[in-house]
């Protein structure tokens, strides 16, 4: 997929570190309602065989079978696995869920440094988007099932990695996590595959992609990637490229995905619909398009597209704000007509390159994997650090 899970073991490991990675033989978003319709044929169960071992991109990859336990799935064998690896420095992409819990008792029976994030943004985590009184049962489930056991995690965790700012107050306010271990460390992008066009060959490459996507060289192709789901609202996109199709201008949609709205987004004119492509393929498309259009819920293409060099439109209630700045524009959420006046605004060629300009450096220095592999590994060594001086300590006493 192109995540977290998969790309920052491969640049610590490009960075000398032994890295292991652990994870359930369960695909990606196993738990989502209409998963099997969405990803069919792209990421299933096929891909992941319990209690196998491959090397990876430098690092190695541990599938372990899985049960359910309280309603939730937890690895099985994970203690196991932990006591023959003996990491020193043990990373998971939550402090909730058996994971977090999980990873917490290995602390206290192993002894490593244990590092925690968070990737629950406002705009996917309901209670962050209302106000409500800490006594109401939402609250107070929240309290049982996420901040008790999740308070519990961060008392043996050197920090919790949020993703963003308002993920790391998602954490603090309802996953038990105390602010001065919150940590704000942004997904990153691999800019090895995601980078501009610079070239002669890669420009033919994407005219050619276009075209056999069955757009003109005139067209401003407005991309968008991931699954076509409500809570997603690609459709909002289709839509507004119909409107402007209706109107003349040469806008056109380009939907790299799936989803309960793709018979819906289909039926607009000006609009095409692709499969689910690869993460080392998904460059290619951007390169070919103009704009990278997210509609609702923030997405890692987003930097993706950005690193590819082209502008991005997302709507204002984004908290990231830097992805943003200087290299796209927003849009009142899901007001069909703001997006409208967006799009227009983009339509200056000039305006599209400086914009895609700024938006390619800014992930080349801020975003790549590399530098932030550089700066977990810089936490890892630290706590390894204080670490070892507590042993020396202890030796001192004794």
């Amino acid at each position: 997929m192109g995540y977290l899970q998969y790309l920052l073991p491969k640049h610590l490991a490009r960075l000398g570190v032994e890295v292991h990675v652990i994870t359930m033989d369960l695909p990606p978003y196993y738990q989502m309602k209409g998963f099997a319709e969405t990803y069919a044929g792209f990421s299933d169960l096929s891909d992941l065989k319990a209690k196998t071992v491959e090397m990876l991109d430098d690092f190695t990859l541990h599938v372990l079978p899985h049960r359910k336990v309280f309603g939730y799935m937890r690895m099985t064998g994970l203690f196991r696995k932990l006591s023959a690896l003996r990491p020193d420095v043990v990373q998971t992409t939550t402090n909730i869920s058996w994971i977090g819990m999980d990873a917490a008792f290995g602390r206290l029976l192993f002894g490593y440094r244990l590092f925690t994030g968070c990737h629950y943004h406002a705009s996917v985590f309901p209670l962050a988007q209302r106000g409500s009184e800490i006594w109401s049962p939402d609250r107070i489930k929240c309290f049982l099932t996420r901040g008790l056991p999740g308070g519990f995690v961060s008392l043996v965790t050197e920090k919790c990695h949020a993703i963003s700012t308002d993920c790391a107050e998602v954490a603090v306010r309802f996953f038990g996590v105390p602010r001065n271990k919150a940590d704000v460390c942004p997904l990153g992008v691999d800019t090895q595959l995601f980078f501009p066009v610079s070239t002669d060959l890669q420009r033919l490459e994407a005219t050619d992609l276009r075209r056999k996507l069955g757009f003109e060289d005139d067209d401003i192709v407005c991309v968008y990637s991931g699954r076509f789901s409500p809570d997603k609202n690609p459709l909002l996109l289709a839509k507004s490229i119909c409107s402007l199709t209706e109107r003349g201008e040469h806008y056109r949609g380009l939907f790299i995905g799936n989803g309960v709205q793709a018979a819906d987004i289909r039926s607009c004119a000006g609009c095409i619909v692709h499969d689910f492509v690869p993460v080392f393929e998904l460059g290619n498309y951007f390169r070919a398009a103009d704009i990278g259009v997210w509609p609702t819920q923030e997405s890692m293409s987003m930097l993706d597209a950005a690193a590819c060099g082209i502008p991005i439109v997302a709507n204002d209630t984004m908290s990231a704000r830097e992805r943003l700045e200087g290299n796209g524009l927003s849009y009142r959420l899901n007001d069909h007509e703001d997006l409208l006046r967006a799009l227009l605004a983009l339509k200056s060629l000039e305006l599209r390159k400086r914009m895609g300009f700024v938006g390619a450096r800014k992930m080349a220095l801020e975003y790549s994997w590399d530098a932030i592999a550089r700066r977990r590994l810089g936490d890892y060594e630290a706590a390894l650090g204080h670490s070892q001086t507590d042993k020396n300590l202890q030796q001192e006493m004794s």
